[in-house]
């Protein structure tokens, strides 16, 4: 063949088309304690560290879909474990749901602003994402979600990075009236005080329940979610990727976190709560009025979010800062954690002048 005749293409121009624009994500700066990722401060649960020390045998391949983990999170909700996908964190669920249940082209409606990899992932699968403004009260504009008719719509219960929550007859509404599916992210569940919709998700047809080991369960670094669904969405989301995506480690841990160590991750869930409200009033006291929150964080509207996260990075404290968050401005994020941490922190933000 004639080599004037053959185009030689960057690796960029042979990607698909679309995909340069799509963004990395990027993490914050290095810090000694971290409240920026919404983890669970404590650490990882003693029964699921136990587990961890003693390994498990990686020279063999894990379970096909997470089998044992199905059953344990069958066994909380009172479910079947043919309803339970398990996933490489719960982000992983939402974005094998997307590539099921969504083509090249569709739409999938979410409010905004919400989890921030959720649009990206619309992207990657080629669907496009529209955002729904959150209402004047930070709750999920359901009507105009509908309005979309979109392939999909996305709910996030309590949302992120508001911390706020929509009202449970409004969340019922879109999975009845909706066309398609209906993604209900609940990685916070375990702070809200409300059971959600886990236990119902089979029952409700056409919606998938997410949830993550990665926030109450303090297992983030293992990357271990999943979502409730009827037996005939999980096995559609099942198609839409490989096999193996729990390794064999992270499940046994999971198990164990989820089986041996519910009492331990119940009373880290409900002092992060308490740890939350006091750090609430005491950021009150400075003229830093949080929304309200149903999560393990609070949202601080500020027009100096950036100089107050400044301060505490200097101070070894990562924060998450946003210089324009729809429909609030400039705001922080923070985690609840131990007390001597929050105390830490707020040395840190007096130092704003």
């Amino acid at each position: 063949m004639d080599e004037d005749l053959v185009t030689q293409r960057t690796p960029a121009e042979l990607a698909r088309e679309g995909f340069s624009s799509i963004p990395r994500y990027g993490a914050g700066a290095t810090v000694e304690v971290n409240l920026a990722d919404n983890t669970n401060l404590w650490g990882t649960p003693p029964q699921a560290a136990a587990v961890l020390r003693e390994g498990a045998n990686v020279a063999e391949y894990p379970d096909l879909y997470g089998q044992s983990l199905k059953e344990a999170v069958a066994a909380m909700a009172g479910i079947a474990p043919e309803c339970v996908v398990t996933g490489n964190g719960s982000d992983d669920i939402l974005d094998c749901a997307i590539r099921a249940f969504a083509a090249p082209g569709d739409t999938i409606a979410h409010p905004d602003p919400t989890f921030v990899m959720l649009p990206v992932f619309g992207r990657i699968n080629g669907v496009t994402p529209i955002a729904v403004p959150l209402t004047a009260t930070y709750a999920m504009d359901v009507d105009a979600l509908l309005a979309t008719q979109a392939r999909i719509i996305y709910l996030c219960q309590p949302n992120n990075p508001t911390a706020t929550t929509t009202p449970a007859a409004d969340i019922r509404r879109v999975i009845a009236e909706a066309p398609g599916l209906v993604i209900l992210d609940e990685a916070y569940a375990e702070f809200s005080g409300d059971a959600g919709l886990l236990a119902e998700a089979p029952a409700l047809g056409r919606v998938v329940v997410a949830r993550t080991l990665s926030k109450a369960y303090g297992l983030a670094g293992l990357r271990v979610g999943y979502g409730v669904a009827s037996r005939e969405i999980v096995e559609t989301i099942e198609r839409s990727r490989g096999p193996y995506k729990l390794n064999a480690l992270a499940e046994r841990a999971a198990v164990a976190a989820m089986t041996r160590d519910r009492e331990w991750v119940v009373a880290r869930a409900a002092e992060a709560v308490a740890n939350r409200d006091r750090l609430a009033a005491a950021l009150a006291t400075r003229g830093l009025v949080a929304l309200p929150s149903a999560t393990n964080f609070l949202c601080v509207p500020t027009a100096r979010a950036m100089d107050y996260a400044a301060a505490a990075r200097t101070a070894g404290v990562g924060i998450r800062a946003f210089a324009a968050l729809p429909g609030i401005g400039g705001a922080l994020r923070i985690t609840a954690g131990p007390w001597p941490i929050m105390e830490r922190l707020l040395a840190a933000l007096d130092t704003v002048a």
